[in-house]
């Protein structure tokens, strides 16, 4: 049984790492070690997350995915959760959340048959209504970020996001040199996703 910690942010000015000391610790203190740490600043509302499919594309049965709350795992609607419970259920990984303590014992290796099965089940339940309330949690901030946008649009005070003009450029500067998007991504800490939007512009401007 490997543990394989996944720790995700939905935006680049957050900090996705900010988890690591805790399911680090929670690892130690169960005599555990963390196999591989999967980072990355992707929406959890969505299912393109390259480095959580990567880690399941890394595990083998019986391995355990820690995360430090089930909302960084998903924040999907109901189709999407589907999908991502089968491709778990499918690699039989075991999905160890920091605030969900029936899930903890997975992680116990000198756990019997009998007590991974209970708690296996008992987990699923749980694990479908958290992901549930982390859905709603998620579309209720949507909807009064809205909210927000559109009183102060009729206000004429709203300006839109501001565009992160030398992050931008050292993207486009790292990228005009050859450099891979991967090694983009890690120097700048920045997602996949606007790597590929400066790309286009970059190769827009080429042209």
């Amino acid at each position: 049984m490997f543990i394989r910690a996944y720790l995700r942010a939905s935006t680049t000015e957050q900090d996705a790492s900010r988890a690591r000391h805790q399911v680090e610790a929670f690892a130690s203190e169960r005599g555990l070690t963390i196999a591989a740490t999967y980072i990355e600043n992707e929406s959890g509302a969505s299912l393109k997350r390259p480095e959580l499919f990567r880690l399941l594309a890394d595990s083998r049965p019986g391995d355990v995915l820690l995360i430090e709350q089930v909302d960084r795992l998903s924040r999907l609607n109901a189709q999407d959760w589907s999908k991502l419970k089968a491709e778990l259920a499918a690699r039989h990984v075991r999905v160890v959340a920091l605030d969900l303590p029936t899930s903890w014992a997975m992680a116990d290796p000198k756990a019997d048959e009998f007590t991974v099965r209970m708690f296996d089940a008992i987990n699923a339940m749980m694990l479908d209504m958290l992901a549930a309330i982390a859905r709603k949690d998620y579309e209720d901030r949507r909807r009064r970020q809205a909210q927000g946008q559109a009183k102060a649009k009729a206000e004429g005070r709203y300006k839109g996001r501001p565009a992160n003009i030398e992050r931008n450029d050292n993207i486009a500067s790292l990228l005009k040199a050859g450099m891979s998007w991967a090694k983009v991504q890690i120097i700048t800490g920045c997602s996949r996703g606007q790597v590929a939007r400066i790309a286009k512009d970059v190769a827009q401007a080429s042209t």
